[in-house]
């Protein structure tokens, strides 16, 4: 933890640089809580791809994995996207390729391709729609009901909206590590720790989880549900890091993590000072080819843009 006049100094190095450059700062729901306090927007995929397209800042320094700073290339071109750690990948992400996915729609000619917004661009470039934890279900029942379903790459969070929708959908055997640590065992060990209260867990879980939880949400469902409860115990079943903001917006209740042990590697690659140097970099680059920028061919931006953009155009209207 940084601490006096040094963390003070660090603070207003990267407020001026953001002054200077009309930087916005968005971090993910899984970020330390450092860089989630001086962020100017915190918020799961969704909430942070929604900020990154209507922004108005020049430069946009995006404290999450690699899919999300090229999610907000994709939506805003004309912007500089900033990625502090650029070895923060996805290993979920990192489970399909584009040529997979072309494989697998030949396989399947008819069918929708629907993908998680936690792909690589050329994934999405591939594919028809992109969804996120929050909004997985409505776009699959936008879709034709008689229409066949391809989705990737997360069989979790697939494997629910097949459950949800009753839809005919092909799985891809895609998971994120650090939600499939959580156990059945740890959830029966929580209850007992914190007794009457409600297990929140994410729809990346393994089935067992979710069949003992009292919600499935996103991380930014998960934040709304615990602001709008009356009880004000909760199990927190996905990477711990979301519990600093729990605790900050609900000081009255009491938060535990279902599985301590579920945090993920790459969301804690980027402390305070990769922020600054990120900065400090463009400083030092006149031309913008900064180390840490993240582009995306534009070919593939393209077509990735449709996806992401027929996301957008169903989102619930709450």
């Amino acid at each position: 933890m940084q601490q006096g006049k040094c963390l003070d100094n660090l603070l207003e190095k990267i407020d001026k640089l953001k002054k200077k450059y009309n930087a916005v700062i968005l971090a993910h729901n899984y970020q330390p809580g450092e860089i989630q306090d001086i962020a100017d927007f915190t918020g799961d995929s969704l909430g942070l791809s929604i900020t990154a397209s209507k922004t108005d800042a020049d430069v946009i320094v995006f404290c999450g994995v690699l899919f999300m700073a090229e999610t907000a290339a994709i939506l805003s071109p004309d912007k500089i996207v900033l990625l502090p750690e650029k070895n923060a990948g996805c290993p979920m992400a990192d489970m399909i390729t584009g040529e997979e996915l072309k494989q697998l729609k030949q396989k399947h000619p008819d069918a929708i391709v629907v993908c998680y917004v936690n792909s690589s661009a050329e994934v999405k470039a591939e594919s028809d729609y992109c969804c996120t934890s929050a909004n997985a279900v409505e776009v699959v029942n936008s879709l034709p009901a008689d229409k066949k379903i391809i989705f990737v790459p997360d069989k979790n969070l697939g494997g629910y909206v097949k459950q949800m929708t009753s839809r005919d959908i092909i799985l891809w055997p895609g998971y994120c590590p650090s939600h499939v640590m959580i156990t059945e065992k740890d959830i029966k060990a929580a209850r007992k720790q914190l007794p009457g209260a409600i297990v929140m867990s994410h729809p990346e879980c393994n089935e067992p989880v979710k069949a003992l939880s009292d919600k499935i949400l996103s991380t930014g469902q998960m934040l709304k549900f615990a602001k709008q409860s009356r009880i004000r115990k909760f199990i927190v079943a996905t990477e711990t890091g979301i519990i600093h903001t729990l605790k900050k917006e609900n000081p009255d209740a009491e938060f535990i993590a279902a599985a301590p042990k579920a945090v993920c590697p790459n969301m804690k690659k980027i402390p305070l000072e990769k922020i600054l140097w990120a900065l400090e970099d463009l400083e030092s680059s006149p031309d913008k080819k900064t180390k840490y920028r993240v582009t995306v061919p534009e070919d593939i931006r393209k077509r990735a843009k449709k996806a992401l953009d027929r996301m957008v155009e169903i989102l619930p209207k709450n």
